[in-house]
């Protein structure tokens, strides 16, 4: 059940959003490192993830370090197919954390399912993430589409209209053949594999599945299992993309 916050107008989190805000893990290792007595608050081991902190007057340490708010960091990265959008998999199969070698916690900004590839952003700004992936925004993302028969023009005409799904009729998407088999497609929802989800809908399959743009950040010749940090200007231009 979700904490009421007490009365009162000074800033509070709870300790495990705290330790995730700063970049430091994710919440559920927060949790474990305060039952492991790893985090201190004013001085006395913390027992309590859920604690209310007030981020004005509470001094926390991590590991006996003062906790700070580390370097905001925007990593974009080209996922392969075969690699989980998840820290760990208890089946052992390789995540896209793979393919970093960073010693900061980023976390990923959306998904991309097992067998899809291409663009994803990694980032420790929560703000940032909840920018990009919050519907309100209807920040665009365009896919590559490889289906398994090809789609009459009166289909694709259908994409672009909207898509009734178990979930509710999806927005209008930008749809534009690329050859017989393949399509680009561009949607500002971010429903749980909906581009495959809209494609069967038209009785077909999904047989390759490609992020190549996010908003105005196009995939370009970003190798496959390659990152690279966003650039100020690409953050800002981000945050400022919007479909009408």
């Amino acid at each position: 059940m979700k904490k009421t916050p007490p009365p009162g107008n000074r800033p509070l989190k709870t300790l495990e959003r705290v330790l995730s805000k700063a970049g430091v893990g994710s919440r559920s290792e927060a949790r474990r490192w305060v039952s492991e007595g790893r985090v201190r608050v004013n001085g006395r081991v913390a027992g309590d993830p859920d604690a209310w902190i007030d981020l004005e007057r509470d001094r926390i340490t991590f590991d006996g370090k003062p906790l700070r708010k580390g370097k905001r960091i925007y990593l974009l990265l080209n996922k392969p197919a075969g690699y989980l959008t998840t820290y760990r998999d208890p089946r052992g199969r390789p995540t896209v954390y793979d393919l970093l070698d960073r010693d900061e916690y980023l976390f990923p900004v959306g998904r991309l399912d097992l067998e899809s590839s291409g663009l994803l952003i990694l980032t420790n700004d929560t703000a940032f993430a909840e920018r990009l992936t919050n519907p309100h925004y209807k920040v665009p993302k365009t896919y590559r589409v490889k289906s398994s028969q090809v789609l009459s023009d009166e289909q694709l005409e259908e994409l672009r209209q909207g898509i009734l799904l178990r979930d509710g009729i999806t927005r209008p998407a930008i749809v534009e053949r690329i050859d017989k088999s393949a399509f680009a497609i561009t949607i500002t929802e971010g429903r749980n594999r909906q581009v495959r989800r809209m494609v069967a809908a038209l009785g077909a399959t999904v047989m390759k599945l490609m992020r190549i743009a996010i908003g105005p950040i196009v995939i370009g010749d970003l190798a496959v299992g390659a990152s690279r940090e966003l650039t100020a200007k690409e953050v800002a231009g981000l945050l400022g993309c919007r479909v009408a």
